[in-house]
C-alpha cells in the first residue's frame, strides 16, 4: 500500500475475477508510484457498483479472467457493461486515469471504454459499440517476448505522455495469444492518429503479432484510459529487464518506463483530486 496525506490521499482500484493473474503486479506499480491500492473481486463491485466512485486510479489488470472463455475478456467484459459501464462514465467525467494492461485491454475494448466516445463527446449512460478489435496472433501462437517500445510524439495519453526513454529502456514484455490490434475500417485508424490516441507502437520491423498500424496501445479521446498488449506492470525494477546483468549503472539510472507510466498517472490523479476538493470546498 502507498503513503499519502490524510484526506488527499490518491487511490487506486485494482479490479479482479476468476483467472486474472496480474492484479498484484499492477497494485504493486500504483504503490510504487505513491498510491494506495484496493483490490476488488468483480462479485464484489457487482454488488456495491459505488466502490468506483471512491477510486482515483482504475486498473484492469492482465490474464486470463474466466478462462478466455467465448473470446479473451468477452465474459468479464459482458458482466460489467450494464451495471458497471455508468459507474466508469461517471469516474472519467471526473478525471479518473484508468490502465488495462493485455487481457485488460481485451475486456476494455469489449465493455466500451476504448476507444472510447468521439472526441468532443461526453461519456453517457450507454456503452458505445467498439470499432476496434483484439484478435489472434497471425502467428495462431501464444507469444511471450520483449518488443521495442515507441510513443509517437502527438499522443495525448497520460500514461505515455512525455515518457523518458533510452535505446535500453525503450523494451516491454508481452505475453499474449489474442493481441493484434484491427481497427473496424481504415477511417478509424486513420482518425485515433489525428486525434492522438496511439498511445505506444511496436518497431514496424519487429510487430510480434500483425497489428495494423503496429499499434500496442491507444487511450480514449481524454487520454485517461489507456489500453495496451504489453505489460509495464513487468517493468517496474531495472532487474526486470531481459540483460540487467550485462547492464551498467548509467544505464540503469532513473525509472523504468513502466515506473514512469505509473507515476504519470499518479501525478496526474493527485492533481485532479486536490483540484476537485478545492472547487467542492468553495
Amino acid at each position: 500500500m502507498g503513503k499519502g496525506n490524510g484526506d488527499l490521499m490518491t487511490t487506486a482500484l485494482v479490479i479482479t475475477a476468476p483467472g486474472i493473474n496480474c492484479d498484484l503486479e499492477l497494485a504493486e506499480g500504483f504503490a510504487l508510484a505513491g498510491a494506495q491500492t484496493r483490490n476488488v473481486h468483480i462479485n464484489e463491485l457487482l454488488n456495491n457498483p459505488s466502490i468506483i466512485d471512491e477510486a482515483n486510479l482504475v486498473g484492469l489488470p492482465g490474464g486470463f479472467s474466466y478462462g478466455d472463455s467465448i473470446a479473451a475478456g468477452r465474459i468479464m467484459a459482458n458482466l460489467m457493461r450494464k451495471t458497471l459501464y455508468p459507474k466508469f462514465a461517471n469516474a472519467l467525467r471526473r478525471g479518473v486515469p484508468m490502465i488495462a494492461p493485455c487481457n485488460g485491454f481485451q475486456i476494455a475494448v469489449q465493455l466500451g471504454l476504448l476507444p472510447g466516445p468521439t472526441p468532443g463527446s461526453d461519456w453517457n449512460a450507454t456503452a458505445p459499440v467498439p470499432t476496434v478489435a483484439l484478435a489472434q496472433n497471425n502467428s495462431a501462437r501464444f507469444i511471450d517476448k520483449w518488443v521495442e517500445f515507441h510513443v509517437p510524439s502527438n499522443t495525448r495519453c497520460v500514461w505515455t505522455k512525455h515518457l523518458k526513454t533510452t535505446e535500453t529502456s525503450s523494451v516491454i514484455p508481452i505475453a499474449h495469444g489474442e493481441g493484434r490490434f484491427v481497427p473496424k475500417d481504415e477511417s478509424v485508424l486513420q482518425s485515433l492518429e489525428e486525434n492522438g490516441q496511439i498511445a505506444c507502437r511496436y518497431n514496424s520491423r519487429d510487430n510480434p503479432n500483425g497489428s495494423v498500424g503496429d499499434v500496442m496501445g491507444i487511450c480514449d479521446a481524454s487520454g485517461l484510459v489507456f489500453g495496451l498488449m504489453p505489460h509495464p506492470e513487468r517493468f517496474l525494477r531495472w532487474s526486470q529487464h531481459p540483460t540487467w546483468t550485462r547492464l551498467t549503472k548509467e544505464q540503469m539510472q532513473g525509472d523504468t518506463i513502466g515506473l514512469q507510466m505509473f507515476k504519470n498517472a499518479v501525478s496526474h490523479a493527485t492533481k485532479n483530486k486536490t483540484q476537485n476538493c478545492v472547487e467542492q470546498s468553495v
